[in-house]
Protein backbone atom coordinates (compact mmCIF):
# COMPACT_ATOMS: atom_id res chain seq x y z
CA UNK A 1 0.00 0.00 0.00
CA UNK A 2 1.39 3.40 -0.92
CA UNK A 3 0.04 6.90 -1.34
CA UNK A 4 2.35 7.61 -4.23
CA UNK A 5 3.91 4.94 -6.45
CA UNK A 6 6.48 4.38 -9.18
CA UNK A 7 3.84 2.71 -11.38
CA UNK A 8 3.49 5.27 -14.15
CA UNK A 9 -0.21 4.86 -14.94
CA UNK A 10 -1.54 5.23 -11.40
CA UNK A 11 -1.11 7.52 -8.40
CA UNK A 12 -1.40 5.16 -5.44
CA UNK A 13 -1.62 1.46 -4.62
CA UNK A 14 -3.97 -0.19 -2.14
CA UNK A 15 -3.38 -3.78 -1.08
CA UNK A 16 -6.20 -5.14 1.09
CA UNK A 17 -5.07 -8.62 -0.02
CA UNK A 18 -1.65 -10.28 0.07
CA UNK A 19 -0.64 -13.44 -1.73
CA UNK A 20 -1.24 -15.00 -5.13
CA UNK A 21 -0.16 -17.79 -7.49
CA UNK A 22 1.09 -17.82 -11.05
CA UNK A 23 -1.55 -17.93 -13.78
CA UNK A 24 0.42 -17.81 -17.06
CA UNK A 25 3.79 -17.09 -18.65
CA UNK A 26 3.35 -13.41 -17.88
CA UNK A 27 3.78 -14.29 -14.19
CA UNK A 28 7.20 -15.95 -14.61
CA UNK A 29 9.12 -12.93 -13.31
CA UNK A 30 6.39 -11.47 -11.08
CA UNK A 31 7.63 -8.30 -9.37
CA UNK A 32 5.11 -8.73 -6.53
CA UNK A 33 6.41 -12.23 -5.87
CA UNK A 34 9.98 -10.92 -5.70
CA UNK A 35 8.98 -8.21 -3.23
CA UNK A 36 7.03 -10.65 -1.08
CA UNK A 37 9.97 -13.08 -0.97
CA UNK A 38 12.09 -10.36 0.64
CA UNK A 39 9.58 -9.87 3.45
CA UNK A 40 8.36 -13.38 4.24
CA UNK A 41 10.23 -13.97 7.50
CA UNK A 42 8.61 -14.40 10.93
CA UNK A 43 6.56 -11.35 11.83
CA UNK A 44 6.98 -9.80 8.35
CA UNK A 45 4.08 -8.77 6.07
CA UNK A 46 4.30 -11.77 3.71
CA UNK A 47 4.97 -14.47 6.28
CA UNK A 48 3.34 -17.74 5.21
CA UNK A 49 2.68 -16.66 1.62
CA UNK A 50 5.93 -17.80 -0.05
CA UNK A 51 6.88 -21.41 -0.76
CA UNK A 52 10.03 -22.25 1.25
CA UNK A 53 11.79 -24.15 -1.55
CA UNK A 54 10.70 -22.35 -4.74
CA UNK A 55 10.69 -18.83 -3.30
CA UNK A 56 7.44 -18.19 -5.18
CA UNK A 57 3.82 -17.68 -4.20
CA UNK A 58 2.30 -20.70 -2.45
CA UNK A 59 -1.32 -19.92 -3.41
CA UNK A 60 -2.41 -18.61 -0.02
CA UNK A 61 -4.16 -15.22 -0.01
CA UNK A 62 -4.73 -13.22 3.15
CA UNK A 63 -7.05 -10.30 3.87
CA UNK A 64 -5.32 -7.32 5.53
CA UNK A 65 -7.98 -5.75 7.77
CA UNK A 66 -5.78 -2.92 9.03
CA UNK A 67 -5.56 -1.31 5.59
CA UNK A 68 -9.15 -1.82 4.43
CA UNK A 69 -10.32 1.74 5.09
CA UNK A 70 -7.11 3.44 3.93
CA UNK A 71 -8.69 4.92 0.75
CA UNK A 72 -11.50 6.37 2.87
CA UNK A 73 -8.89 8.34 4.83
CA UNK A 74 -7.27 9.72 1.66
CA UNK A 75 -9.01 13.03 1.16
CA UNK A 76 -7.59 14.09 -2.22
CA UNK A 77 -9.13 12.10 -5.10
CA UNK A 78 -6.58 10.01 -6.96
CA UNK A 79 -6.19 7.01 -9.26
CA UNK A 80 -5.71 3.90 -7.10
CA UNK A 81 -4.40 0.57 -8.35
CA UNK A 82 -6.22 -2.13 -6.34
CA UNK A 83 -4.14 -5.13 -5.23
CA UNK A 84 -0.80 -4.58 -6.88
CA UNK A 85 0.43 -7.46 -4.66
CA UNK A 86 -2.39 -9.90 -5.35
CA UNK A 87 -5.36 -10.65 -7.61
CA UNK A 88 -8.79 -9.62 -6.37
CA UNK A 89 -10.39 -12.56 -8.21
CA UNK A 90 -7.94 -15.24 -7.15
CA UNK A 91 -9.61 -18.57 -6.40
CA UNK A 92 -8.58 -18.31 -2.73
CA UNK A 93 -10.44 -15.02 -2.27
CA UNK A 94 -13.98 -15.42 -0.95
CA UNK A 95 -16.95 -13.52 -2.37
CA UNK A 96 -17.32 -11.92 1.07
CA UNK A 97 -13.83 -10.42 0.85
CA UNK A 98 -14.57 -9.12 -2.63
CA UNK A 99 -17.84 -7.64 -1.33
CA UNK A 100 -15.91 -5.81 1.38
CA UNK A 101 -13.37 -4.38 -1.06
CA UNK A 102 -16.08 -3.26 -3.51
CA UNK A 103 -18.04 -1.73 -0.64
CA UNK A 104 -15.04 0.33 0.43
CA UNK A 105 -14.53 1.47 -3.16
CA UNK A 106 -18.17 2.56 -3.22
CA UNK A 107 -17.63 4.51 -0.02
CA UNK A 108 -14.79 6.43 -1.69
CA UNK A 109 -16.49 7.32 -4.94
CA UNK A 110 -17.59 10.66 -3.51
CA UNK A 111 -15.83 13.05 -1.14
CA UNK A 112 -17.42 14.37 2.02
CA UNK A 113 -18.47 17.39 -0.02
CA UNK A 114 -20.27 15.10 -2.51
CA UNK A 115 -17.66 15.76 -5.18
CA UNK A 116 -16.24 12.96 -7.39
CA UNK A 117 -13.78 10.85 -5.43
CA UNK A 118 -11.19 8.22 -6.30
CA UNK A 119 -10.80 6.21 -9.49
CA UNK A 120 -10.09 2.52 -8.78
CA UNK A 121 -8.07 0.51 -11.31
CA UNK A 122 -8.49 -3.27 -11.08
CA UNK A 123 -6.46 -5.86 -13.01
CA UNK A 124 -6.89 -9.62 -13.03
CA UNK A 125 -5.61 -12.68 -14.84
CA UNK A 126 -8.78 -14.49 -13.77
CA UNK A 127 -11.51 -12.77 -15.82
CA UNK A 128 -13.97 -15.67 -15.65
CA UNK A 129 -14.25 -15.26 -11.87
CA UNK A 130 -14.58 -11.49 -12.27
CA UNK A 131 -17.34 -11.89 -14.86
CA UNK A 132 -19.29 -14.39 -12.78
CA UNK A 133 -19.03 -12.24 -9.66
CA UNK A 134 -20.12 -9.00 -11.33
CA UNK A 135 -23.01 -10.62 -13.14
CA UNK A 136 -24.59 -10.98 -9.70
CA UNK A 137 -26.41 -8.14 -7.96
CA UNK A 138 -24.17 -7.46 -4.95
CA UNK A 139 -25.35 -3.91 -4.20
CA UNK A 140 -26.69 -4.76 -0.77
CA UNK A 141 -23.43 -6.41 0.27
CA UNK A 142 -21.42 -3.44 -1.03
CA UNK A 143 -23.66 -0.99 0.80
CA UNK A 144 -23.31 -2.88 4.08
CA UNK A 145 -19.51 -3.02 3.74
CA UNK A 146 -19.28 0.68 2.88
CA UNK A 147 -21.09 1.73 6.04
CA UNK A 148 -19.42 -0.93 8.21
CA UNK A 149 -15.94 0.33 7.36
CA UNK A 150 -16.59 3.98 8.01
CA UNK A 151 -17.58 5.28 4.62
CA UNK A 152 -20.83 6.64 5.95
CA UNK A 153 -22.35 6.38 2.47
CA UNK A 154 -25.07 3.95 1.44
CA UNK A 155 -24.21 3.05 -2.18
CA UNK A 156 -27.78 1.90 -2.80
CA UNK A 157 -28.87 5.52 -2.96
CA UNK A 158 -26.16 6.37 -5.47
CA UNK A 159 -26.48 3.24 -7.58
CA UNK A 160 -29.51 4.17 -9.67
CA UNK A 161 -28.07 7.60 -10.47
CA UNK A 162 -24.71 6.27 -11.60
CA UNK A 163 -26.21 3.39 -13.57
CA UNK A 164 -28.34 5.90 -15.47
CA UNK A 165 -25.08 7.37 -16.73
CA UNK A 166 -22.90 4.26 -17.02
CA UNK A 167 -25.62 1.76 -18.00
CA UNK A 168 -23.09 -1.05 -17.88
CA UNK A 169 -21.19 -1.56 -14.70
CA UNK A 170 -20.78 -1.21 -10.97
CA UNK A 171 -19.62 2.44 -11.25
CA UNK A 172 -17.95 4.53 -13.97
CA UNK A 173 -14.91 5.20 -11.76
CA UNK A 174 -14.24 1.53 -11.07
CA UNK A 175 -12.16 0.45 -14.07
CA UNK A 176 -11.99 -3.30 -14.75
CA UNK A 177 -9.08 -4.73 -16.70
CA UNK A 178 -7.16 -7.87 -17.59
CA UNK A 179 -3.45 -8.51 -18.07
CA UNK A 180 -2.57 -9.88 -21.51
CA UNK A 181 1.04 -10.67 -22.41
CA UNK A 182 0.59 -12.22 -25.87
CA UNK A 183 -2.07 -13.29 -28.36
CA UNK A 184 -2.89 -16.48 -26.48
CA UNK A 185 -3.66 -14.51 -23.33
CA UNK A 186 -5.66 -11.98 -25.34
CA UNK A 187 -7.74 -14.77 -26.88
CA UNK A 188 -8.31 -16.36 -23.48
CA UNK A 189 -9.13 -13.27 -21.40
CA UNK A 190 -10.50 -10.37 -23.44
CA UNK A 191 -13.80 -11.97 -24.45
CA UNK A 192 -14.46 -12.71 -20.77
CA UNK A 193 -13.69 -9.10 -19.88
CA UNK A 194 -16.13 -7.87 -22.52
CA UNK A 195 -18.82 -10.11 -21.05
CA UNK A 196 -18.28 -8.49 -17.63
CA UNK A 197 -20.58 -5.64 -16.54
CA UNK A 198 -18.26 -2.62 -16.45
CA UNK A 199 -18.36 1.08 -17.15
CA UNK A 200 -14.77 1.05 -18.40
CA UNK A 201 -12.65 -1.89 -19.58
CA UNK A 202 -8.90 -1.80 -20.05
CA UNK A 203 -5.89 -3.94 -20.88
CA UNK A 204 -2.44 -4.08 -19.33
CA UNK A 205 -0.16 -5.54 -22.00
CA UNK A 206 2.76 -5.86 -19.61
CA UNK A 207 5.06 -7.64 -19.78
CA UNK A 208 4.43 -7.65 -23.54
CA UNK A 209 5.97 -10.96 -24.65
CA UNK A 210 4.66 -11.22 -28.20
CA UNK A 211 2.55 -9.46 -30.83
CA UNK A 212 -1.12 -8.87 -30.06
CA UNK A 213 -3.76 -8.16 -32.68
CA UNK A 214 -6.71 -6.52 -30.95
CA UNK A 215 -8.57 -6.37 -34.26
CA UNK A 216 -8.71 -10.18 -34.29
CA UNK A 217 -9.42 -11.66 -30.86
CA UNK A 218 -11.08 -15.03 -30.35
CA UNK A 219 -14.76 -14.77 -29.45
CA UNK A 220 -16.39 -18.13 -28.61
CA UNK A 221 -19.92 -16.71 -28.56
CA UNK A 222 -19.62 -15.73 -32.23
CA UNK A 223 -19.01 -19.25 -33.48
CA UNK A 224 -15.25 -18.91 -33.50
CA UNK A 225 -15.19 -15.55 -35.27
CA UNK A 226 -12.34 -13.16 -34.60
CA UNK A 227 -13.56 -9.98 -32.94
CA UNK A 228 -12.18 -6.45 -33.30
CA UNK A 229 -12.31 -5.40 -29.65
CA UNK A 230 -11.33 -1.79 -30.39
CA UNK A 231 -14.10 -1.01 -32.90
CA UNK A 232 -16.73 -3.64 -32.17
CA UNK A 233 -17.34 -6.18 -34.91
CA UNK A 234 -16.10 -9.54 -36.16
CA UNK A 235 -14.90 -11.54 -39.15
CA UNK A 236 -17.57 -13.67 -40.78
CA UNK A 237 -15.83 -15.53 -43.61
CA UNK A 238 -12.34 -16.21 -44.84
CA UNK A 239 -11.08 -15.33 -48.29
CA UNK A 240 -11.74 -11.59 -48.18
CA UNK A 241 -8.98 -8.99 -47.79
CA UNK A 242 -8.18 -8.19 -44.19
CA UNK A 243 -9.75 -4.98 -42.93
CA UNK A 244 -7.94 -2.53 -40.69
CA UNK A 245 -4.56 -3.00 -38.99
CA UNK A 246 -3.59 -6.65 -38.79
CA UNK A 247 -0.48 -6.40 -36.56
CA UNK A 248 1.14 -8.89 -38.90
CA UNK A 249 -1.25 -11.63 -37.86
CA UNK A 250 -3.93 -13.55 -39.71
CA UNK A 251 -3.85 -12.28 -43.28
CA UNK A 252 -7.15 -12.77 -45.15
CA UNK A 253 -8.96 -13.31 -41.88
CA UNK A 254 -12.38 -12.66 -43.36
CA UNK A 255 -15.04 -10.05 -44.00
CA UNK A 256 -15.51 -7.50 -41.23
CA UNK A 257 -19.01 -6.81 -39.93
CA UNK A 258 -19.45 -3.87 -37.60
CA UNK A 259 -21.76 -4.28 -34.62
CA UNK A 260 -22.31 -1.04 -32.75
CA UNK A 261 -23.87 -2.88 -29.80
CA UNK A 262 -20.70 -4.85 -29.02
CA UNK A 263 -18.66 -3.84 -26.00
CA UNK A 264 -15.12 -2.62 -26.68
CA UNK A 265 -11.86 -1.91 -24.89
CA UNK A 266 -11.54 1.64 -23.54
CA UNK A 267 -7.84 1.90 -22.63
CA UNK A 268 -4.61 0.04 -23.48
CA UNK A 269 -1.43 0.14 -21.37
CA UNK A 270 1.76 -1.36 -22.83
CA UNK A 271 5.10 -2.06 -21.21
CA UNK A 272 8.21 -4.20 -21.35
CA UNK A 273 9.44 -6.38 -18.52
CA UNK A 274 11.84 -5.17 -15.84
CA UNK A 275 14.01 -7.06 -13.37
CA UNK A 276 17.14 -9.19 -13.61
CA UNK A 277 15.41 -12.07 -15.47
CA UNK A 278 13.33 -9.88 -17.78
CA UNK A 279 12.52 -10.83 -21.35
CA UNK A 280 12.94 -8.28 -24.19
CA UNK A 281 10.04 -6.63 -25.99
CA UNK A 282 10.17 -6.16 -29.77
CA UNK A 283 9.64 -2.53 -30.78
CA UNK A 284 7.14 -3.66 -33.41
CA UNK A 285 4.84 -5.17 -30.79
CA UNK A 286 4.53 -1.85 -28.97
CA UNK A 287 4.20 0.17 -32.20
CA UNK A 288 1.53 -2.14 -33.56
CA UNK A 289 -0.68 -1.73 -30.50
CA UNK A 290 -0.17 2.03 -30.65
CA UNK A 291 -1.24 2.11 -34.28
CA UNK A 292 -4.23 -0.17 -33.69
CA UNK A 293 -5.47 2.14 -30.93
CA UNK A 294 -5.00 5.24 -33.11
CA UNK A 295 -6.67 3.81 -36.23
CA UNK A 296 -9.86 5.31 -37.65
CA UNK A 297 -12.90 4.03 -35.84
CA UNK A 298 -10.94 2.98 -32.78
CA UNK A 299 -9.41 6.09 -31.15
CA UNK A 300 -8.61 4.20 -27.95
CA UNK A 301 -6.28 5.95 -25.44
CA UNK A 302 -2.82 4.36 -25.46
CA UNK A 303 -0.33 4.51 -22.58
CA UNK A 304 3.26 3.39 -23.11
CA UNK A 305 4.58 2.62 -19.64
CA UNK A 306 8.18 1.58 -20.28
CA UNK A 307 10.63 -0.39 -22.39
CA UNK A 308 11.66 -2.22 -19.24
CA UNK A 309 15.10 -3.71 -18.82
CA UNK A 310 15.72 -3.87 -22.59
CA UNK A 311 15.91 -1.04 -25.13
CA UNK A 312 15.24 -1.56 -28.87
CA UNK A 313 18.31 -1.93 -31.05
CA UNK A 314 19.48 -2.80 -34.56
CA UNK A 315 20.53 -6.44 -34.48
CA UNK A 316 24.15 -7.18 -35.32
CA UNK A 317 25.28 -3.56 -35.11
CA UNK A 318 23.70 -3.24 -31.64
CA UNK A 319 22.98 0.45 -31.97
CA UNK A 320 20.25 1.58 -29.66
CA UNK A 321 18.45 4.84 -29.03
CA UNK A 322 18.09 6.36 -25.58
CA UNK A 323 15.46 8.89 -24.56
CA UNK A 324 17.96 11.66 -25.25
CA UNK A 325 17.93 10.65 -28.91
CA UNK A 326 21.63 9.90 -29.31
CA UNK A 327 22.73 6.55 -30.79
CA UNK A 328 25.27 4.46 -28.90
CA UNK A 329 27.14 1.25 -29.66
CA UNK A 330 27.18 -0.96 -26.56
CA UNK A 331 29.16 -4.11 -25.87
CA UNK A 332 29.60 -6.90 -28.36
CA UNK A 333 26.84 -9.43 -28.89
CA UNK A 334 26.35 -11.57 -25.82
CA UNK A 335 24.07 -12.10 -22.87
CA UNK A 336 23.13 -8.40 -22.82
CA UNK A 337 21.93 -8.41 -26.43
CA UNK A 338 19.00 -10.19 -28.05
CA UNK A 339 18.40 -10.83 -31.75
CA UNK A 340 14.75 -11.25 -32.79
CA UNK A 341 15.84 -12.69 -36.13
CA UNK A 342 14.23 -10.01 -38.32
CA UNK A 343 16.94 -7.34 -38.23
CA UNK A 344 15.72 -5.98 -34.92
CA UNK A 345 17.12 -6.67 -31.50
CA UNK A 346 17.36 -5.35 -27.97
CA UNK A 347 20.12 -4.47 -25.52
CA UNK A 348 19.94 -4.69 -21.76
CA UNK A 349 20.27 -1.21 -20.27
CA UNK A 350 18.06 -1.21 -17.19
CA UNK A 351 14.64 0.37 -16.83
CA UNK A 352 15.82 3.90 -16.10
CA UNK A 353 18.19 4.19 -19.07
CA UNK A 354 15.84 2.44 -21.49
CA UNK A 355 13.16 5.00 -20.62
CA UNK A 356 9.61 5.18 -21.88
CA UNK A 357 9.69 7.07 -25.17
CA UNK A 358 8.24 5.24 -28.16
CA UNK A 359 9.68 6.58 -31.42
CA UNK A 360 10.74 9.71 -29.56
CA UNK A 361 7.31 10.42 -28.09
CA UNK A 362 5.71 10.05 -24.69
CA UNK A 363 2.36 8.26 -24.81
CA UNK A 364 0.41 9.08 -21.66
CA UNK A 365 -3.22 8.94 -22.79
CA UNK A 366 -5.98 8.12 -20.30
CA UNK A 367 -9.66 7.42 -20.78
CA UNK A 368 -11.98 10.21 -19.79
CA UNK A 369 -12.92 10.10 -16.12
CA UNK A 370 -16.66 10.12 -15.45
CA UNK A 371 -17.48 12.70 -12.77
CA UNK A 372 -20.93 11.40 -11.92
Amino acid sequence: MADGTLIEWTEATWNPLRGCSRASTGCSNCYAERVAARFDGPGQPYEGLIHPSTGGWNGTVRLVPEVLNQPIRWQRPRRIFVNSMSDLFHESVSDEWIDTIFGIMWACLYTRHEQPGHVFQILTKRPERMRDYLQQDRRRQWADAAVRHGGGIDPDGIFDQTMEVARRGPHPRIWLGVSVENQAAADERIALLLQTPAALRWLSCEPLLGPIDLTSVEWPRKGGHRVDVLRGGYWVAKGYPAWGPSAGLGANRGFFTNHSDMETIDWVVVGGESGSKSRPMHAYWARSLRDQCAADGANVPYFFKQWGEWAPAVAGMWFYMLDEGAPFAPRAAGKDTHDFGDGMGAVRLGKKRAGRLLDGQLHDAYPEVCNV
